[in-house]
């Protein structure tokens, strides 16, 4: 059996001495591992992370590991070889990716959005700019994973407004007034991600490190956790780049 799809490359890894596994993000086909044979054009020669392609995959049987033939569509990386804050990002989101999603499995909608982080990225050399893009992928890992946040609503009054914070608990949004008592146990919910509202400081720094906090807590507490699994470590590494590259903002950590 064969089929053709479109696909992100989310890891690549020697096999034998002459082939290599690659998995790739397809858009219809969920996370999908394959066999590269030999190198060159049409055999995943220079394929790397990060990469769209379109990846046509064969085998005899559905439940063999198949061939791969990819053709590059485009490179995102490659826009981003001098900045290792938008590396650190991009290999941050395929090894989250590659570790959460079950194999076989389509999740179209994250296929897309990661597709347009990738995109939106590579003009975007500002993490001021493609902070907030990233950290919305990542409550869109945690919501198709089963894991969504609740931020249309205060979990202790109803409130649609005023939300300031998210109970690490429930994963629910809490208002400022209903929050004050409780500052040091709730997690900081940055502005971009308050429904229908912008930035709610002039430091979108720090509102992209509350929200890799955020998300950052979820990650490690629900959805690999659940996985019995470490959080990949670029996620990590993400997070020392970001810090980096400006003032931090008195978070402490992120994952």
């Amino acid at each position: 059996m064969d089929w053709q799809d479109e696909a992100v490359v989310l890891s690549v890894r020697h096999h034998g001495e002459n082939a290599r596994i690659a998995t790739l993000l397809t858009e219809s086909h969920g996370r999908h591992a394959g066999l590269i044979r030999g190198s060159g054009a049409g055999r995943g020669g220079g394929i790397q992370i990060g990469q769209i392609v379109r990846a046509g995959w064969r085998a005899r049987l559905s439940e063999h590991l198949g061939n791969w033939q990819l053709e590059p569509l485009s490179h995102p990386a490659a826009m981003m070889l001098d900045d290792p804050a938008r590396l650190a990002a991009l290999a941050a989101v395929c090894g989250l990716t590659d570790a959460a999603l079950p194999e076989r499995e389509p999740h179209p909608a994250l296929f897309a959005a990661t597709r347009l982080l990738f995109m939106h990225m590579a003009d975007m050399p500002d993490p001021e700019s493609w902070g907030a893009l990233y950290v919305r992928w990542e409550t869109g890992l945690l919501a198709e994973m089963g894991y969504g946040l609740d931020l249309d609503a205060c979990a202790a009054t109803g409130a649609a407004t005023d939300l300031t914070h998210v109970s690490p608990r429930t994963g629910r949004a809490v208002s400022a007034a209903a929050a004050a008592p409780y500052l040091d146990r709730l997690l900081v919910l940055p502005g971009f991600l308050v429904p229908g509202r912008g930035l709610v400081r002039n430091d979108p720094m720090a509102e992209m490190l509350d929200g890799l906090a955020l998300t950052g807590h979820f990650l490690e507490n629900r959805l690999f956790a659940q996985l019995h699994a470490a959080v990949p470590a670029a996620r990590a590494r993400l997070l020392e780049a970001i810090r980096r590259t400006g003032p931090a903002s008195g978070v402490e950590n992120g994952t």
